[in-house]
This record gives structure tokens, sequence and C-alpha cells, in this order.
């Protein structure tokens, strides 16, 4: 017997409408996910990432448009009233933010915003959410715990701050984790430790995560799941050893010829020329054809579909081959 996905996502878009402007950011987007699944969302900046996982908990200026459908646990989340939206943020779906800094508040400690978060969520007494929040804190492995409960977020460093931001997202037990590139302000050693964290306690939880970066080495240790994006579309999707050792699509295998490894000691390094483009004016066709070493006239007559290219291995490209 098959079980329904924990969040499915089906032609997402997301305008941003002003009087001046009018930009097409989130171009059509859709994924199934799994309880106890990681899908991690790799492209360069500007490729629609953080606003595809906003879009999931509607965490976005009203300027934004949102088109498509989102189910989450059963709810429809584009459609759902102000009120009970807030009541899913934090007890279904939780977030970690880039700079945990500017994400907390600089007048409260941190104990004061998990255990806040924690009453509001579960309704129970400030005793009783104090010692939740210490627990939390032991549970993502803050040394002297107790005593950074009552520590201010600039007094911690910035690898112990982002743990008591995971803390914070953790403390009401969410299905759904989101992580907006969560080690990227982080020195190597911390952010391994912060990654391996995250691992070991979504296995212990049971969560589903969507993890947003443009680092290869965090998307290898932390997905089951891949998707790569480019101009606010999925160009390439599948399992990591799919997309990161058999790479279909131009864009994909660009990343990886751009990027340091082991593998490349004592190589020159291939960069991926020109810049994204301008979402606001899209070329027609492929909007990755302007850079592709690939392209040709064809590329530019129409939007290629994603293609399967092996059991759940899919390529926006026409030059890959799909299977039957």
């Amino acid at each position: 017997m098959s079980h329904a996905p924990l969040v499915s996502v089906k032609d997402l878009r997301v305008r941003f409408k002003s009087r001046d402007t009018d930009v097409s950011v989130v171009n059509g987007v859709s994924f199934e996910l799994n309880a106890g699944e990681v899908l991690c969302l790799l492209g360069e900046s500007g490729s629609g990432k953080s606003v595809t996982m906003r879009s999931l908990i509607r965490l976005l200026p009203s300027s934004a448009h949102l088109s498509g459908a989102v189910n989450i646990a059963g709810v429809d989340v584009l459609n759902l009233p102000d009120k009970q939206l807030s009541t899913i943020r934090g007890s279904m779906i939780s977030m970690i933010f880039q700079e945990p800094l500017t994400a907390m508040d600089p007048v409260f400690t941190i104990g004061q915003q998990i255990a806040e978060t924690i009453q509001h969520n579960k309704g129970i007494d400030k005793t009783a959410a104090r010692k939740r929040a210490l627990e939390l804190l032991e549970l993502v492995q803050i040394p002297s715990a107790k005593r950074r409960l009552d520590a201010y977020p600039h007094e911690l460093s910035g690898g112990l701050r982002q743990r008591a931001m995971i803390a914070l997202a953790l403390s009401c037990s969410p299905k759904l984790l989101l992580a907006d590139e969560p080690t990227t302000a982080l020195d190597a050693t911390v952010q391994i430790q912060v990654l391996l964290l995250l691992r070991e306690l979504q296995k212990e939880l049971g969560m589903a995560i969507i993890f947003v970066t443009h680092d290869l080495g965090v998307a290898c240790e932390i997905a089951d799941k891949m998707a790569v994006m480019y101009a606010g579309r999925f160009v390439e999707t599948g399992s990591v050893e799919d997309v990161l050792v058999n790479p279909r699509h131009p864009y994909t295998k660009g990343l990886m010829q751009s990027t340091v490894h082991a593998g490349k000691r004592g190589e020159l390094l291939t960069p991926i020329e020109g810049s994204p483009p301008d979402l606001s004016d899209l070329p027609s066709g492929c909007s990755f054809a302007p850079r592709c070493v690939e392209a040709n006239e064809l590329c530019a007559r129409a939007i290629p579909p994603l293609v399967r290219i092996a059991v759940g291995h899919e390529s926006r490209c026409i030059h890959s081959v799909a299977i039957a």
C-alpha cells in the first residue's frame, strides 16, 4: 500500500508585481517529498531556490503572486486563511534562516525566544516551555546549555547561534524543515558539524528537509534527492548519485566543472561563461542556451520539458534522450 507524499508541489509559479515591474521568479516547479527524505535545491544565486522554499510557508512580501498547488501533510497551503497559516508555521513547517544573528530578536535571550515559540504552539506554561528549551539546546549539542539559555544572540559565536536557530526551528517537532543556506556564513569545520547534526536529527525525528545551497559539497553531505534550478525552473532532478555522478544537463555539468574538489587537483577550473539571465526578460526557448556550450538553433525555439532519462532522473534539455 503506497502512502501519499508529505510534500506535493505542482506547477508552482511566483511573480513579483509592482507598478513598474512584473518579474516571474519561479516558473512551474513541481516535486514530491516523502517523510524522512532530504531534498537539496542547488543553483547559482538568483535561480529561485529561496523564493521556492519561502513559497511553501507563504513567507513572501505582498507583491508576490503565487499560483499552482502546494500540499503539505494534507494541508492546501496556498489557499489556507492567514489565521490558520500562522498555526502551521513552527508546528508543521519550520525554517532555518541563512543568518541567525538577523533572524533572531536581539533584545530577547535565546531561552526566551525558544520558550515563547513552544508556549505559543503547544499551549504549555512558562516553566515547562523553558525546560523544553533547555532539552533542545542539549539536543543540538550546545555546550553549557543551561547557561546559554540566558545568553543573547550576539553573545554566541556563529556556530552556536546556528545551533540555537536549529533548536528554535525544531522546538515544535515540525514535519517539514526548510533550511535556507544555513551553513554559508560558517567556517568549514563548523559547517560539517552543523550538517552532520542536521542529518542526525532528521533521521532521529523522521522529518523531511528541503535544503537550499549553492555548494556541491554540502549537497553531497545532506541530500537524498537533488533538484538543480536555473531561471526559476528545475533543469535536472534525481538522486545525489544521478545528478552529481552522472549529470545530464549542460548547466549541471558546468557547475561540476567549475567546482573545486579533490579529483580536480592540479587541473584548471572551467567556469560557466556569462551570467544568469534577467528574470524580467528571459530569452525565448531554453533559458540556459545563451551560456550553453551545447546549444544550437533548436534550443531557442521552445522551453524544453523535463524528460525522464532514467528511473527517478530527469533533465530539461533537448539533447537528453528520454526513456519510454
